[in-house]
């Protein structure tokens, strides 16, 4: 699990179960903090550019990702009675080798596409 901070403050969580190898982007639900209610306006009106939220993200061991941005992509305003809706965390241009090293089964899964078999 890796924590999303918004400057200093923890405002959720992601797994970050998804992603695009080639490009360094991963992605994943996002679950949320208390202190993400302070900028969830933000995440929901705005996909465009949060770069004034100052979104990173970390490691368990707390280590920062370097990567060329973080979104938190919240739809729940626009949601449809009934639906689930998921809150997105989006990592984009995680560099290599360290994206293999955080995501060997996103390598994998795109490696598979080009396989004999």
């Amino acid at each position: 699990m890796f924590a999303i901070y918004a400057g200093n403050i923890l405002v959720g969580y992601s797994a970050l179960e998804q992603g695009d190898a080639p490009m360094g982007v991963a992605f994943g639900r996002f679950l949320p903090a208390d202190p993400y209610r302070e900028i969830r306006r933000e995440c929901q009106m705005n996909h465009a550019d949060q770069s004034g939220l100052a979104l990173t993200v970390k490691t368990s061991d707390g280590s920062t990702v370097p990567c060329k941005g973080v979104a938190i992509l919240d739809y729940s305003n626009q949601a449809i009675v009934g639906k689930l809706v998921v809150v997105e965390a989006n990592v984009l241009g995680i560099p290599y080798p360290l994206y293999g090293e955080l995501f060997p089964g996103h390598v994998a899964a795109y490696e598979r596409q080009f396989s004999k078999g």
